[in-house]
């Protein structure tokens, strides 16, 4: 891990505790083949779906694309399709997450060079040990996502 990226988190994740903001951020899972890329960060442990915080100026759509762009180099051939809006209170922030799926993206060279450990690519029947409990659940509702077509609701 980066001890510069992951002390500058530490600070963040202090003044989300003081100042308890609502934020809202992005999240892409990014599915081909039965098989799911995930991220590694280098200032926090586990694995991730790609995503974070929103630019200035930029819809939910726009931050997911660029994400997925900048932390894997996927090249979204179609808009993502919002899977679903959820809530995570777990940092003492509120944090609001609009969870994108893409199930057409080529991979190409990642922008980010500094915040992603590694990015791989894992079959959805054997997610890696180190993927958080609320990445697990959204994975297990994608049966039921495809089948109502509908976007999901609910806690992270």
């Amino acid at each position: 891990m980066n001890p510069l990226l992951r002390l500058a988190f530490n600070l963040y994740r202090l003044k989300w505790r003081i100042m308890r903001p609502i934020t809202l951020g992005v999240r892409i899972m990014l599915i081909a083949n039965d098989e799911i890329v995930l991220v590694r960060h280098t200032y926090q442990a586990g694995w991730q779906f790609p995503g974070g915080g929103m630019k200035r100026g930029e819809t939910t759509v726009q931050a997911a694309q660029r994400e997925a762009g900048e932390e894997v180099g996927a090249r979204l051939l179609r808009a993502p399709a919002l899977f679903g809006l959820y809530t995570n209170v777990a940092e003492g922030k509120t944090d609001h997450i609009a969870l994108f799926l893409s199930e057409d993206f080529v991979l190409e060279q990642p922008t980010d060079r500094w915040e992603i450990q590694e990015c791989r690519s894992f079959p959805l029947a054997a997610i890696p040990q180190g993927l958080g409990p609320g990445y697990r659940r959204r994975i297990g509702e994608l049966d039921r996502y495809r089948q109502q077509c509908a976007p999901m609701m609910g806690w992270w």
